[in-house]
């Protein structure tokens, strides 16, 4: 049997360059950035959000290339998780959500931002809905990522908050969440991301609706087994309606993507490998599959046309499950982010082996945090709502 419910959703990129002639030189960078968010505001775009200073310096590899330079994508190779922030994705929205925020004024004046990027009033959406709006991508993903980056001001402004956001030494996010983990760590403005994050909802929005596809989760098998379970749905339908894992959130949570017949032919074929159930996703299509090939080549010219920043803590990556720090290669992974399987996972996994002491759920929602104590039950992990 199957239920539909709505949940939370949300390959190495190698890059070989070939260099007739190169310098290599090492450049120890001592990087100070503004912190304030209010400030950005005063200032634009050009301020990052969420950010003091590094208070440290870090070196870095640079190749020139006649007028080119090269940067290295390997700043955070050995990164430390002491402290962290999870940033949530779509299927976290709740009609309700930044009603919290406006008690703040930081967090406040992001909705009134948004409301001019976007043209419409979000926070409306937000706090009264309908649900049925909300839940669309179009203004789900825009609406999550505001209100995950408000929490941060609603942590921000309590005793201790900035004290917290300081220790933070790395961040990611469940699909939409990367978007925002990349605006807290600097990479993009604030108004930056919620261009790209608004271009991406749409994106994926038409290319959901040029085939019929569908998300289910599997629960209660290993990766290996609902592997296994594809392969068999995929005996039974045509190529345009394959299936495959399109989110690795834990054992026993795995989201399925791919065309309706696929996905119907896993859920009729669950039981039969020992799946305790089978839940259907209230998504407009296949995210994390080739079924959104069309949105990329949105997401490649609206990505080239923005100025991205090293981030100046590690952002983990929803593609590899690794921090990068070449803007290049951070650009390239966003646009490969909608097509790539989530590796939320082995994210996890590696910030809980190298030693996280604790974690911060900023958003609406709890299931980054349900994951997480899924995987390590003494694992301590805080929710910030909005």
């Amino acid at each position: 049997m199957h239920t539909f419910l709505r949940l939370n959703l949300h390959h190495p990129l190698i890059l070989l360059t070939s260099l007739p002639t190169m310098t290599a030189s090492l450049a120890l960078s001592s990087i100070s950035l503004n912190s304030s968010f209010v400030s950005g505001l005063r200032n634009g775009k050009g301020a990052p959000l969420g950010i003091r200073s590094l208070g440290r310096s870090r070196v870095s590899m640079t190749a020139s290339v006649g007028s080119q330079t090269l940067q290295s994508d390997a700043l955070f190779a050995d990164y430390n998780s002491n402290f962290a922030f999870l940033f949530p994705g779509q299927g976290a929205q709740a009609v309700g959500m930044g009603r919290e925020a406006q008690s703040v004024p930081a967090a406040a004046e992001l909705y009134k931002k948004a409301n001019d990027i976007l043209g419409f009033d979000l926070l409306d959406v937000c706090i009264n809905g309908p649900k049925e709006k909300l839940d669309s991508t179009v203004i789900s993903q825009p609406a999550i990522y505001v209100t995950s980056l408000a929490a941060v001001e609603l942590l921000r402004a309590r005793d201790g908050g900035q004290q917290i956001i300081d220790s933070v030494d790395v961040t990611c996010g469940l699909s939409l969440g990367e978007y925002t983990a990349l605006a807290f760590a600097g990479s993009f403005s604030f108004e930056d991301g919620l261009n790209l994050v608004k271009l991406r909802g749409e994106a994926m929005q038409e290319a959901a609706d040029a085939a019929k596809s569908a998300m289910v989760s599997v629960i209660g098998l290993d990766s290996d087994k609902v592997q296994q379970l594809c392969d068999a749905a995929n005996q039974e339908v045509d190529d345009a309606n394959k299936v495959q894992i399109a989110n690795y959130l834990c054992t026993g949570n795995y989201a399925v993507s791919g065309g309706v017949k696929g996905v119907e032919a896993v859920e009729a074929k669950a039981k039969s490998f020992k799946a305790r159930m089978t839940v259907r996703l209230a998504v407009a299509g296949a995210f994390h599959t080739s079924f959104m090939e069309p949105a990329v080549s949105r997401l490649e010219a609206k990505l080239a046309a923005t100025q991205i920043r090293t981030p100046r803590i590690p952002v983990i990556s929803n593609v590899d499950a690794q921090p990068h720090s070449d803007p290049e290669t951070i650009k390239k992974i966003l646009a490969r982010q909608v097509t790539s399987p989530v590796q939320w996972e082995t994210t996890v996994k590696t910030l809980l082996s190298k030693g996280l002491k604790k974690s911060y759920e900023l958003g609406p929602g709890k299931v980054i945090a349900g994951i997480v104590k899924r995987m390590e039950r003494s694992a301590e992990i805080e929710n910030i709502a909005a």
